[in-house]
């Protein structure tokens, strides 16, 4: 295998480097021409029901997350201070 895959040409570089910038200009006006405005949309009590469900569920497991890690953080702290006496 040949040792050159870190190696990149001038030219490949200048053409990355004008790439993005296209894409940087690109990007400007689409977001100048923006209108700004929210769709309000209008859902069905049983697509809420569904979103309430899954947020309560994401909340759930937040919190766990949260409590586990706060677990693992108890049990480094006891495994040094028993490895250190």
């Amino acid at each position: 295998m040949s040792g050159h895959y870190g190696k990149t040409s001038p030219s490949s570089m200048s053409n990355a480097m004008l790439f993005l910038m296209f894409c940087k200009t690109g990007l400007r006006r689409k977001l100048r021409t923006f209108p700004g405005k929210m769709v309000n949309t209008v859902y069905s009590d049983e697509e809420k029901g569904i979103q309430d469900k899954e947020s309560k569920e994401e909340s759930i497991l937040a919190m766990l997350g949260i409590i586990g890690t706060i677990l693992n953080l108890v049990v480094i702290i006891f495994v040094y201070i028993y490895t250190t006496l």
